[in-house]
């Protein structure tokens, strides 16, 4: 059985306050992009934030990988995609590509990976929790 893609673009023009004195966007700000697509991933699939604060749980980033391919630049026009990445463990993963808009040049890949945590007693859940499963289930998702 195929897996369904669950992805979101986004759009961005870079801003000038996040970019470096050479006008390259800074490494930090990348940090920010991600989590701006993750909301809005969160928001389109019944996956946001405050939904897993309601539900009893925290999901903290435990590990992001980002690798700069090309400079980003003030005024540049980018497409940001963000591709959920199904697993077993009780784990959100996401792949992430930026493009420059025009030429469909990648410009820098990434992976993030978040952990649920309890609200009540601040412990890992080893296990996924049943809203989370019943969202896979909901998306088609079977690992």
């Amino acid at each position: 059985m195929r897996q369904p893609t669950l992805s979101l673009t986004k759009d961005l023009t870079i801003r000038f306050s996040e970019v470096d004195s050479m006008g390259v966007v800074w490494h930090g700000a990348y940090a920010l992009y991600l989590e701006d697509a993750r909301e809005a991933f969160g928001l389109k699939y019944g996956l946001d934030y405050l939904g897993f604060v309601n539900r009893g749980f925290y999901v903290p980033m435990v590990d992001m990988h980002i690798r700069y391919r090309q400079p980003i630049v003030y005024g540049q026009a980018v497409t940001l995609r963000i591709d959920y990445v199904p697993t077993e463990a009780a784990k959100l993963i996401f792949d992430y590509t930026l493009t420059d808009t025009a030429t469909g040049q990648v410009l820098c890949t990434a992976h993030t990976v978040q952990v649920f945590i309890s609200k009540a007693d601040r412990r890992l859940s080893w296990t996924s929790p049943d809203f989370y499963n019943a969202w896979k289930t909901k998306w088609g998702i079977h690992v």
